[in-house]
């Protein structure tokens, strides 16, 4: 009988979890939070109580990160890729913002297989996300720091095909073409 309960408790642990990360979802697809606490306040309203330490696990569990909003101030962001039956989906959340359009792209440069990009101060790790997400099997990967972004290029890829590929993420490269 102890077995069946601890079971019981388990599959209701694993249902309040997983309403409780939809909630966190909706949350941050509707309102611009920049922090734990921020996020912890409308959880409480809603009769959720959960620990910082929770709360940490399960924004990491979802993948969320924080990017610079128009104004500047860093809020909380979902994941652009889902995984869903093992297969890799892309689709933007709700409240990204490309950061081109505020000006976050500066300049370009290449060097053999790396490229450069540098960005508005805080830009550079949203753009680098947008990269990333995006599977182009012509970038290997990124390295993001406060305002600039390396690019290791797969073998083989041409400069001008690169800036094509990375045209898709930087709306800004495809005026200058």
């Amino acid at each position: 009988m102890l077995i069946l309960q601890k079971i019981s408790i388990n599959i209701h642990t694993m249902k309040l979890k997983k309403k409780r990360l939809e909630i966190i979802r909706e949350i941050i697809n509707t309102q611009k939070i920049s922090c734990q606490v921020e996020l912890l306040q409308p959880l409480t309203d809603m009769g959720i109580e959960v620990t910082q330490a929770t709360l940490s696990r399960d924004l990491k569990q979802l993948k969320i990160a924080k990017v610079p909003d128009s104004t500047g101030r860093y809020i909380y962001t979902l994941p652009k890729e889902e995984v869903i039956g093992g297969n890799m989906r892309y689709t933007p959340s709700l409240n990204h913002q490309p950061m081109v359009g505020l000006g976050g792209f500066l300049s370009i440069s290449f060097s053999y297989n790396l490229v450069v990009i540098k960005t508005s101060p805080g830009y550079a790790g949203s753009i680098a996300y947008d990269i990333d997400n995006g599977n182009s099997k012509e970038i290997l990967g990124t390295v993001a720091g406060d305002d600039t972004i390396i690019i290791i290029l797969a073998e083989g890829i041409t400069h001008e095909v690169a800036y094509r590929t990375l045209s898709k993420f930087i709306p800004a490269l495809r005026t200058q073409q």
